[in-house]
C-alpha cells in the first residue's frame, strides 16, 4: 500500500490526524505500511533537493508511536523528586542486564492535549493528583527514526496530592515502582549509570540549571 505525491506540500496521515508540511525540496515518492501490529512502521521514499541543487531519492522507515508527555514532580521543602520503576524491553535486549529503568513518568497523548495527558499519567503511574503544570518545552527524542514529539513538564507536589498507591494502569498491563529520591541522590545516579534514560535526565538538569529546588 503506498500513497504517492507530486506536491510541494506533503501530507502524512499519523495519528488520524493530517499534518500539512512545507518544504519545496523534499518530495514524497511512495509511503508503506510496514508494520501496524503494535505502533505503526512506515517506509518512505522521497526526493530531497541537496545544496548543490540537484536531487536525490532516498528510502528511510520511521516508527510512528503518536507523541508523548513527560513530568518531572519535585519537593522545594524535601528537596525530592518523584520518579518511577518498570521493565523496558527495548533496553533488556540492548545492553540492560535487568531491562529495569528509572523514569520520569511519562505516557503518549492519545486522543487527549498534552497537559490533560500528564496529569492522568501522574495520577495513574505515581498516584499523585496534579492541578497546575508547567511545560518547559518539546523536543524530538530520536530525529532519525522515531516521528514523536515529546512535551516535558514539571510540577511541585507535595503529601496531602496523594491520592492512591499508583503504579499505572492495569489495563495497560503496567507494573510500576513509585520512587520517591533526594534530588542530589537523583543527580549523582545520572553518572554512576543508574539513572540512563534520557528524557529523566534532561529533565532533572532543567531543575538543576534554573535552581527549582
Amino acid at each position: 500500500m503506498y500513497i504517492k505525491f507530486s506536491y510541494s506540500v506533503i501530507i502524512f496521515f499519523c495519528n488520524a490526524k493530517i499534518l500539512h508540511m512545507e518544504n519545496n525540496k523534499v518530495k514524497i515518492l511512495k509511503d508503506e505500511i510496514l508494520s501496524d501490529s503494535w505502533y505503526t512502521l512506515r517506509k518512505i521514499t522521497f526526493t530531497h533537493q541537496l545544496r548543490n541543487g540537484s536531487w536525490q531519492q532516498q528510502t528511510r522507515e520511521a516508527y510512528d508511536r503518536g507523541n508523548g508527555a513527560t513530568i518531572l514532580l519535585y519537593n522545594k521543602i524535601q528537596k525530592t523528586v518523584i520518579l518511577t520503576r518498570q521493565f523496558r524491553l527495548p533496553t533488556f535486549i540492548n545492553g540492560n542486564p535487568t531491562g529495569m529503568l528509572i523514569e520520569a513518568c511519562a505516557g503518549l497523548l492519545d486522543k487527549d492535549n498534552a497537559e490533560d495527558c500528564i496529569r492522568r499519567e501522574t495520577e495513574e503511574e505515581t498516584g499523585y493528583k496534579i492541578s497546575d503544570v508547567e511545560k518547559i518545552f518539546e523536543l524530538y527524542m530520536s530525529p532519525g527514526s522515531v516521528t514523536e514529539i515529546l512535551y516535558f513538564f514539571i510540577a511541585e507536589y507535595s503529601r496531602d496530592m496523594k491520592v492512591n498507591d499508583g503504579g499505572g494502569a492495569t489495563y495497560e498491563q503496567e507494573n510500576i515502582e513509585v520512587l520517591e529520591l533526594p534530588f542530589q541522590k537523583a543527580l549523582e545516579m545520572m553518572y554512576t549509570g543508574e539513572i540512563k534514560d534520557a528524557k529523566t535526565i534532561i529533565l532533572l538538569q532543567h531543575l538543576q540549571l534554573h535552581s527549582l529546588i
